[in-house]
């Protein structure tokens, strides 16, 4: 893209590049054909190199004297054109140029050549963000607070300018352009091989569709994390191995129906789901009575299925019932005034869902029902985060905020994959077990939602074990989870809450269980249990001490100066 701009700028540089050298050689040929006369009568031509010099100061700066000797009028009638030619031919480039450089599509070619260039200078890891909304700003903030390098691709010049301005903790390079195309995913690092990943985070599904499918066939090893609000796309994603699909209304109904049935597998979803170093809070129990749903467009219909899975009975308001489908019984209305939500039984209803696609009437909603019955469980739908401060004052027991969601839950994906498999084989457990991890993510994470990581027992990540395990040294969990610089026996803050191996899934595996070759452990803690932890797989000597309580000298000299001594 580079060599693109450089040839638009020769291409559309040609003409005043002859138009100069058209106008240099008439002027020095005119020098150089007409004789002058020196003071003894002598006659004398100018040769080719005085002629340049004469030409090349005097074009821009209509030149500071006659050289080498005073001209004869003949000269000056000759060389009156290489005054006024050569400055013409310059202001004609001179305004070429600007205008070239005025020029979108040569100023995109440029910004492409740029951003291409800076990718390729990434030194580490990174993914692909296509769309920098509400939630890729999200996504790039958090994914480069955790080291992740990341490009970003958005239609939206506003959003790319705004980009530039936001003090991350990593260089991130941005492009306008559309993530449809492929040349742009390639621009933006599909073919790096410290490409992570694609996260397709658009407002349009039929994009994020087209970024998936790319990847997909031109890179199926890369992991492809993608967006869908249509149930149709979702399920387009999945049929051609998309690795995960985010439909933010589907994942809030899912979490509406969880906290209903069990909630305290809910308050261990949130828990974990939420984002790290945030104070842990207990989310409020919604009620399992009557609903009243605002809104049965793609998300009311979203929570009305998972609320009919869990038997609790609602009543929809909509706008336009015809034309969403919604089924008979639904009044219609917006719901944001009273006469509409007392015409749909507010006055026996527990909680009031607004889930309409505007925020203002969503607002409205929330607060003539308020106005009508105080005590009524309130959600409400936030369509963008510029009205984030409206929403909290707002006081609602469960905001629906559809960026959050999906970010929160592609970090998840990124940083700990076994994470959806461990809340899956949760739910199958009861309401003691629920309580008794609770209790543990709350002692490990000092009453902050914990960081989750995945630990790869092989010997790529975890060198130190895979050394132990070559000298017949058995590794337990107890091990690894042990403070090296704590007092004798202290446990890291970090709690293994998944083991996976390839022929069986422990949920929270004793402390005792041996580790082998290819275990995965997905564990939560504090962010300093994970640095420490780290450094265990990777430092033989520390976790040697760990098993055997052995210290050995570290480094060769002292190596040297131990066998010595011995």
């Amino acid at each position: 893209m580079g060599s693109a701009a450089f040839y638009i700028l020769l291409r559309r540089m040609r003409s005043p590049l002859l138009a100069l050298i058209g106008s240099y050689a008439v002027s020095m040929v005119n020098l150089m054909v007409v004789p002058g006369e020196l003071a003894s009568g002598e006659s004398w031509r100018m040769h080719f190199i005085d002629a340049l010099y004469f030409i090349t100061f005097t074009a821009p700066t209509i030149g500071f004297g006659e050289i080498p000797h005073e001209f004869t009028l003949a000269q000056r009638l000759a060389f009156l054109p290489a005054i006024y030619l050569p400055v013409i031919a310059w202001f004609y480039a001179f305004m070429t140029l600007l205008a070239l450089f005025q020029d979108p599509v040569f100023r995109r070619t440029v910004e492409a050549g740029r951003f291409r260039r800076r990718v390729q200078r990434l030194a580490d890891p990174f993914w692909i963000v296509c769309g920098y909304g509400d939630t890729g700003s999200i996504l790039v903030r958090s994914l480069t607070e955790r080291g992740w390098e990341a490009s970003v691709i958005d239609t939206d010049g506003e959003r790319i300018a705004e980009l530039e301005t936001r003090d991350l903790r990593l260089y991130v390079p941005g492009w306008e352009a559309d993530a449809n195309r492929t040349e742009n995913l390639r621009a933006a690092g599909l073919d790096n091989p410290l490409c992570a990943g694609v996260l397709a985070v658009t407002g349009d599904d039929h994009t994020n569709l087209q970024v998936a499918i790319t990847v997909r066939l031109l890179h199926p090893h890369l992991r492809v994390i993608g967006r869908a609000e249509n149930r149709s796309t979702a399920d387009n994603m999945h049929s051609f191995g998309t690795d995960h699909v985010v439909d933010p209304f589907a994942s809030f109904a899912d979490r509406l129906a969880l906290a209903i049935a069990k909630p305290e597998m809910h308050r261990i979803y949130e828990w974990l789901s939420g984002m790290p170093n945030t104070p842990l809070f207990e989310p409020p129990r919604p009620p399992a009575g009557q609903w009243l749903i605002c809104g049965y467009g793609r998300f009311g219909k979203a929570v009305c299925r998972r609320l009919d899975k869990v038997n609790v009975p609602y009543t929809i308001i909509e706008r336009t019932p015809e034309q969403t489908g919604a089924p008979e019984g639904t009044i219609h209305g917006k719901g944001t005034d009273a006469a509409t939500l007392h015409e749909a039984g507010i006055d026996s209803a527990d909680a009031v869902l607004a889930g309409t696609d505007d925020d203002a009437d969503n607002l409205s909603i929330v607060m003539t029902a308020r106005d009508i019955k105080p005590e009524l469980y309130l959600t409400a739908r936030e369509n963008q985060m510029a009205y984030r401060s409206l929403f909290k004052a707002a006081q609602l027991q469960m905001p629906v905020e559809p960026s959050y969601l999906i970010a929160t839950r592609m970090l998840n994906l990124i940083t700990a994959p076994l994470l959806p498999e461990f809340l899956r084989i949760a739910r199958g457990f009861d309401r003691s077990w629920h309580a008794a991890v609770a209790r543990r993510i709350r002692e490990v994470s000092g009453g902050r939602v914990p960081e989750i990581w995945t630990v790869y027992v092989d010997e790529a990540h975890s060198p130190a074990i895979a050394e132990l395990h070559g000298e017949g040294v058995e590794v337990t969990l107890r091990h690894i989870l042990t403070d090296p610089q704590g007092p004798e026996g202290h446990g890291l803050s970090a709690a293994a809450l998944l083991l996976v191996r390839p022929e069986a899934v422990v949920p929270l595996p004793d402390l005792q269980v041996p580790l082998e070759p290819e275990d995965r452990l997905l564990c939560c803690g504090r962010s300093e249990a994970r640095s420490q932890l780290r450094w265990t797989l990777c430092h033989r000597d520390t976790l040697r001490y760990l098993v055997t309580g052995e210290q050995r000298p570290d480094g060769t000299i002292w190596r040297w100066l131990a066998s010595k001594r011995s």
